[in-house]
């Protein structure tokens, strides 16, 4: 009934290895399923990301809606959760779900008015901010992953990464970014984040100018969320700019946030250094330059 793109199928198997190609492999039969169990109708051709496949649909009184399909992670359950706190202020709609599978019905937004499309970076930083001021105003629920979790897990793994960057000048900034997150790592904070927020995550809807999609959620202080806009078409000139606008957008604390940031990049870069890949540049320039700016 679909044909499963070759490009979502290479990155499942890239990411996920076993599990990434049986879920590959029951794509066709779980979409067949969900079309019959929620009465759908396919309405245009498969879109996908790096990790989920997304169908248009018609539902079976006209309203239009998407199928997304992924694997259930420990970044996707809450994924749901999230959606339906927000309840369409400031993000998709959800319209119905699947536990077990983490399928879900989603509203149909404008995939040709991404944010990403729009040739004024600035007002793209803007328009993210005043998103995530907004979607920051929800408190994380019960249940939910937990930033405070996350950093303890970050800083019991440093030590030994550390010993694997060869370069004396980005160990130490890795060092750095670690001992700032180890400061703040006490008051984690409970605002439900989106984690993901980058320019290919906003999308205009009729009903909405701009809306979120595609959280990755966590409780935790709104600074962790900074990283995707400062990092998005990336402009080391640009980086100061960017983290004063955001900070002023969202009214946080520069110096709390800054070290929330780095602790983004503290994660980027355990996870390059944990796949046998060199820690990326431009995760730690926005770092050196996050860092002059207090100089």
């Amino acid at each position: 009934m679909i044909d499963v793109p070759a490009e979502l199928a290479a990155t499942q198997e890239k990411f996920n290895k076993e599990a990434g190609r049986a879920f590959i492999a029951a794509l066709p039969d779980l979409t067949a399923a969900f079309l019959d169990r929620w009465d759908l109708r396919l309405a245009g051709a498969p879109m996908h990301g790096v990790a989920a496949l997304v169908l248009p649909v018609d539902r079976a009184d006209g309203t239009p809606a998407v199928l997304k399909l992924q694997i259930r992670d420990h970044e996707s359950e809450g994924e749901p959760v999230a959606l339906r706190l927000w309840n369409g202020d400031g993000a998709v709609r959800l319209l119905d779900h699947d536990e077990p599978t983490g399928t879900m019905l989603l509203e149909r937004l404008d995939s040709s008015r991404m944010l990403a499309h729009q040739p004024d970076v600035h007002e793209g930083v803007l328009v993210i901010a005043r998103l995530l001021a907004h979607l920051h105003t929800t408190t994380a629920p019960a249940g939910m992953r937990r930033l405070g979790d996350i950093t303890a897990a970050l800083l019991e793994r440093t030590p030994r990464a550390l010993e694997r960057i060869p370069d004396p000048a980005a160990r130490r900034l890795v060092a750095d970014c670690a001992a700032a997150v180890r400061e703040v790592a006490g008051e984690p904070g409970d605002r439900l984040l989106h984690w993901d927020l980058h320019d290919e995550n906003v999308l205009a809807a009729d009903r909405a100018p701009w809306l979120a999609i595609d959280p990755k959620p966590l409780a935790g202080d709104p600074g962790f969320d900074l990283w995707p806009a400062l990092a998005n078409n990336f402009d080391p000139d640009d980086v100061v700019w960017r983290f004063d606008a955001m900070t002023d957008v969202l009214g946080l604390d520069r110096a709390r946030a800054r070290a929330w940031t780095y602790g983004r990049l503290l994660q980027n870069a355990l996870w390059e250094i944990e796949d046998g890949r060199p820690v990326d540049g431009d995760d730690l320039e926005i770092a050196r330059r996050l860092r002059a700016r207090t100089a």
